[in-house]
């Protein structure tokens, strides 16, 4: 009787340790709960709104529409990093977003304002290949690991956010037509593959899993 006893208090001990690793990684990081992360509620109301527009067929002009709710997203996340962030050089990348693509959201009102939108074939293939895009980003940030701490959750979703910027701006080169669009996308392409680098550097030197 002893002798079972002693066995079901060591079968115990094993089921709470199994649980405990099931929870945690090797360092004691707990994963947060996705709808809990305010990055990922951040993106996900972004993506609402992207979701509710109205596209018209016209890739250049969907183009700019998309990029500026999409630059949108990341100025949310990187002034919540500036607010809740401790590592210097996160900050400073996110001050660079802010900064960056707040003047090219103005550039993207500026043309959709001027611009008057005509529906193509190349338009509607646009369309359809963005919206997957952001499907696809939004699958990528759902798999990650997200920690709770500011600066490695901002750095790791920053490199989902940006991918997709980077396959729509490549779809642009393809299917637009306007010249300031297309430089726009090129200079979209070359920024966010740098920033993307730096972002992947961090984490590995600094990610707690």
């Amino acid at each position: 009787m002893k002798s079972n006893a002693l066995m079901k208090v060591g079968f115990a001990l094993l089921m709470a340790g199994t649980m405990t690793a099931c929870t945690k990684n090797n360092d004691g990081i707990t994963p947060q709960a996705h709808d809990d992360n305010v990055y990922q509620q951040i993106m996900h109301a972004n993506m609402t709104q992207m979701n509710a527009m109205k596209m018209t067929g016209d890739a250049d002009h969907d183009f700019a529409m998309m990029m500026q709710m999409h630059h949108q997203g990341a100025i949310d996340m990187a002034n919540q990093e500036l607010k809740a962030g401790n590592d210097q050089t996160m900050k400073t990348m996110a001050q660079n977003i802010i900064t960056s693509q707040t003047t090219e959201k103005a550039q993207f009102a500026q043309f959709i304002s001027s611009h008057t939108p005509t529906a193509s074939s190349a338009g509607q293939a646009f369309d359809m290949m963005a919206m997957q895009d952001m499907d696809k980003m939004m699958k990528a940030q759902d798999t990650r690991i997200l920690t709770g701490r500011s600066d490695v959750d901002f750095a790791a979703l920053m490199i989902d956010h940006h991918q997709s910027a980077l396959d729509m701006a490549q779809n642009e080169l393809k299917y637009g037509t306007v010249n300031t669009m297309r430089q726009m996308a090129q200079k979209i392409i070359d920024e966010q593959k740098t920033e993307i680098s730096q972002f992947q550097d961090w984490l590995i030197t600094n990610k707690p899993y």
